[in-house]
């Protein structure tokens, strides 16, 4: 293995450069700029593949949300016969072509069970199911859509229908003809309700919360590409106005069809608390031709289908829950309270500095800004690493 030397004995694999734990665009874009700088690193993934998030957990039809500009890795474009926004096996490709071109080799299978910082020694200790590890780096990169969130809503275990996180949907071909209710409206509720309905299922989405719609495209234009060229001359409250009055003219008013839109503009709102606002590609026009019925909060399951808060019930043949991921940081990360708050694993840092923690610990793709965050935050990390980087001098933390 290249770059790191094994103790036979107890199975102990000491490495020169940083452990990176999970290889999604996050610890491959950051595995590539260290390379850059001349420093190896080791990538722990506890599934058999590279980007199994994509892989495993994403539906048949899904697309980049963004153009391909804003999602691409550090130092490789997309090829250039990739459409604006690359299909999911076109993102996959380009991943395993990103990671072949840095040569860049993850140890599969290998699920982190704890990891933790040695005071005595100066060094991060990595234990996985099958070998310890130890470094003086330890880079986060497990991302924010580690674990599916499983709402917690009573009755669920009585419901005799096919009851799946979209983290196991692939696509709506199963459900022709069957009525299919689907729980969360951010992208992925609002993708997999018009995946659905374009395979013929009867499809009813619950909207309990007040969010942002907005046309995917202004004018032939990406929405979020205008919004980052607006941001540069004028104030985000100008910016939001702009986009709530191109979504007015383009898509409708939403209160007619029963999505209510926050106080606070979709930037402003993405800002300061993280809500992302739905990029539209077409299901709002099946909402407003009642092809996607709405209806609100679920009181409890029942046998057949659900009891609506309202007191109404309705029979189903599946719900689909749409209610998005978490990171599980904390669950492995013993020592936590030098980067995460362990109730919540949200970060400690605050902006610039928010992928930067104490004792050599560094996360990469946890700033809520996608894979575009995900990239500067590589960049990011990989600099700061260099500058304590001697290659005659580092410090290995070997027992006594």
């Amino acid at each position: 293995m290249d770059d790191e030397t094994m103790n036979s004995k107890s199975k102990i694999f000491w490495t020169r450069g940083p452990v990176i734990i999970g290889a999604g665009p996050s610890g491959l874009a950051v595995s590539a700029c260290l390379k850059q700088r001349g420093i190896p690193s080791l990538i722990l993934e506890k599934e058999s593949c590279i980007g199994s998030l994509w892989k495993l957990k994403t539906y048949d039809a899904l697309q980049l949300h963004l153009p391909k500009k804003f999602c691409q890795l550090p130092y490789v474009k997309f090829p250039s016969e990739y459409p604006t926004y690359p299909t999911k096996q076109q993102f996959i490709s380009y991943l395993e072509d990103y990671a072949s071109h840095f040569s860049i080799n993850p140890m599969l299978g290998q699920e982190v069970q704890w990891a933790k910082y040695e005071e005595s020694k100066e060094c991060w200790r990595v234990k996985t199911n099958e070998h310890e590890y130890r470094c003086r780096w330890l880079i986060v990169a497990t991302g924010e859509n580690a674990e599916p969130v499983m709402p917690r809503i009573p009755g669920v275990s009585e419901f005799r229908g096919t009851l799946l996180h979209t983290s196991a949907y692939k696509d709506g071909a199963p459900f022709r003809g069957r009525k299919a209710l689907v729980v969360g409206c951010g992208n992925s509720g609002m993708e997999t309700s018009l995946d659905l309905c374009k395979n013929g299922a009867k499809v009813s989405i619950v909207i309990r919360n007040k969010f942002h719609i907005l046309p995917k495209q202004v004018l032939g234009n990406s929405t979020f590409a205008l919004s980052m060229w607006l941001l540069k001359w004028f104030p985000v409250e100008t910016v939001d106005w702009f986009l709530l009055l191109c979504s007015r003219l383009i898509i409708g008013d939403t209160n007619q069809s029963g999505i209510r839109r926050p106080e606070i503009g979709p930037l402003k709102l993405k800002i300061s608390v993280g809500k992302t606002p739905v990029l539209d590609d077409g299901a709002f026009a099946k909402i407003k031709s009642g092809e996607i019925k709405v209806v609100n909060a679920i009181r409890k399951f029942t046998t057949s289908g659900v009891e609506f808060a309202d007191g109404t019930l309705e029979d189903f043949d599946a719900v689909i829950l749409a209610t998005g991921y978490k990171n599980n940081t904390t669950s492995w990360l013993q020592e936590a309270k030098y980067f995460f708050h362990q109730k919540n694993g949200h970060r400690k840092s605050s902006l610039p500095n928010n992928w930067k923690g104490q004792k050599g610990v560094y996360s990469v793709g946890f700033t809520a800004q996608g894979l575009l965050g995900a990239s500067m935050d590589a960049q990011k990390v990989a600099e700061d690493i260099a500058q304590h980087w001697n290659s005659t001098t580092e410090k290995y933390c070997l027992d006594g």
